[in-house]
């Protein structure tokens, strides 16, 4: 199971959110590429990138951190936010990301994603994000009717390399993974699964490795920020 240090990006700041509140964010680096490069220097073999400012705008905003950690590292990296249109998924492939995550758009036009799984294959994830098992968009300031399971079951075949669920009460409150949600999702859907949200200890990791759904990996952010996972253990433990 992959291991995807989560750098999230607020006005070119490295933050962490809780529980996707903008207002409630903390500063964990002013330098994000070189905060993906001690990441990569500890052996992560991919990086979760989120530009937050544009999930809420529709459009990229934090371009230059990206591209510096692009630039900085050799460490695939997935990138969500504000990616809503064929011409900005082929703009950030082309700068040498590895695989964009379609979220909003996934609502609202899901025939893009279609579209851009088959154009690009094996690299355009969905990203779903939920409370109480509905789908939220706009960086998750708006809610919808939508349920987890069936926006994923309509990509079944799209082709589409993976699904990033992330249980927004959880995610930044340091309380561990919807373990149970996350199951039920990876084992609805042939698509692999990335766990996202409240990732909090080595232990909770192992739960996830283990759960018995053959999860693709799991997202941490804060709890790697504030030491609560050490990276190097973490990864040892998950490649054991």
């Amino acid at each position: 199971m992959i291991l995807y240090p989560a750098i999230d990006l607020k006005d070119g700041n490295a933050v962490r959110l809780l529980r996707g509140d903008m207002e409630k964010s903390t500063v964990f680096n002013t330098n994000p590429a070189e905060q993906a490069i001690e990441f990569a220097q500890k052996g992560c073999k991919w990086l979760h990138l989120v530009d937050l400012n544009g999930a809420f705008k529709g459009e990229p905003v934090n371009a230059a951190p990206v591209e510096a950690i692009l630039a900085q590292t050799g460490v695939p990296a997935q990138l969500g936010g504000g990616i809503r249109d064929m011409a900005t998924i082929e703009s950030w492939l082309d700068k040498g990301l590895s695989r964009v995550i379609l979220g909003t758009v996934a609502v609202e036009n899901p025939r893009l994603v279609h579209e851009a799984a088959k154009e690009f294959p094996n690299q355009v994830a969905v990203g779903i994000d939920a409370r109480n098992g509905r789908v939220a968009t706009k960086g998750w300031a708006e809610e919808t009717d939508v349920l987890v399971v069936d926006l994923a079951r309509s990509f079944e075949d799209a082709g589409v390399a993976a699904i990033i669920y992330t249980d927004i009460n959880r995610d930044g409150a340091m309380q561990g993974p919807n373990i149970g949600s996350t199951v039920a999702l990876a084992k609805s859907v042939s698509i692999p699964v990335i766990a996202s949200g409240g990732v909090s200890s080595l232990q909770d990791l192992i739960a996830l490795r283990d759960c018995g759904a053959n999860l693709n990996g799991a997202i941490s952010g804060r709890a790697l920020y504030d030491g609560a996972i050490d990276l190097t253990a973490a990864l040892e433990a998950l490649n054991a």
